[in-house]
């Protein structure tokens, strides 16, 4: 059964929360996520600005500036990107309390082609001081974030896809706390660390499939870069031979290397990343085949599990491949 998407627990949490306290606004950009909702005694806090993200930016610093908590609900990739000046002055630099949604991240617009894909935001934004990032993996993490989040201090990115995805039963096993980093599965021969939806059910997928083959893997769900739990990240890398990271962002930048980075400085250990490689999309195609064209698949991640388990690899030495009949 496919859960609700992130983009519209999102939606659920912030009408909810609207009524609860006279600061909270909802800035749109026309997405058309908020349209048929009954906002009530709130109607007059939702305010559809249109395709205009600079002035969105620029309207809900000036709430925040003015004690307001508006939330700001528009595409991840033109957030980050063509309104990146106003976040970074306006928001950032003040250390205003705006909130900021960007939905269609990573490839879940990828019916509409590069321009509209985002795999930049995550490297852009956790780069600004003060900001708090956040990547739920499912609706019910994503209903979490925006209550947990709701009255934090300085700005707030949330990660937000289009679709949703099958329910994921791991992501029960620990409790979400912004801020943390929630164990999924357990396992000592790799550690994965992933974020967004589709990584880290395919992370999981993977954990499930080299158990079988008798390799344990611990895998985490990493869903705030900001701030970072590093004393987690580095426990929990500790026992792995090596550690893999997915996600649906380009490799450079993103969570792979923040955890590239943490551990270089606090634990050195061999570092796997998963993610789009240095290139923009060539073709049209659905977010899942996407996806697994470009190997962020449970299937990639066990390949570079077996790859990395070869001692050569480990010491530095080249491997043949990973024998694909295994997988």
């Amino acid at each position: 059964m496919t859960a609700l998407a992130t983009r519209e627990a999102y939606r659920d949490a912030l009408v909810e929360q609207l009524p609860t306290d006279d600061r909270f606004y909802c800035l749109d950009s026309d997405t058309g996520l908020f349209t048929g909702v009954d906002f009530g005694a709130a109607a007059d806090r939702y305010v559809n600005l249109g395709i205009a993200e600079h002035n969105l930016i620029g309207t809900a610093a000036g709430l925040a500036a003015s004690g307001m908590l508006p939330y700001v609900t528009t595409m991840a990739t033109f957030a980050t990107t063509r309104a990146l000046e106003a976040i970074k002055v306006d928001v950032a630099y003040a250390g205003l309390p705006v909130r900021i949604a960007g939905t269609h991240a990573g490839l879940s617009a990828g019916h509409l082609g590069p321009t509209h894909h985002c795999l930049e935001d995550l490297g852009i934004v956790r780069m600004l001081p003060g900001f708090t990032v956040v990547v739920p993996a499912s609706g019910e993490q994503a209903d979490q974030a925006v209550r947990q989040t709701a009255t934090l201090p300085g700005p707030v990115y949330l990660r937000l896809g289009k679709a949703g995805t099958p329910a994921l039963p791991e992501l029960d096993a620990e409790p979400f706390t912004v801020g943390t980093i929630q164990k999924l599965t357990a396992g000592e021969d790799l550690t994965i660390f992933a974020c967004g939806p589709h990584p880290v059910r395919a992370a999981v997928s993977a954990a499930r499939l080299l158990a079988s083959k008798g390799i344990g893997v611990a895998v985490h769900n990493l869903h705030t870069l900001r701030p970072l739990d590093v004393n987690a990240l580095v426990t929990a890398a500790a026992p792995a031979k090596a550690v893999i990271t997915v996600e649906e962002h380009w490799r450079l930048g993103g969570l792979g290397s923040l955890v590239a980075e943490t551990l270089a400085e606090q634990a050195p250990k061999r570092v796997v990343r998963i993610g789009m490689p240095d290139t923009f999309v060539a073709r049209v195609g659905d977010q899942e085949d996407l996806l697994v064209r470009y190997g962020i698949s449970d299937a990639h991640i066990a390949e570079t599990a077996f790859d990395l388990l070869d001692t050569r690899i480990l010491n530095g030495g080249r491997s043949h491949g990973p024998d694909l009949s295994r997988v």
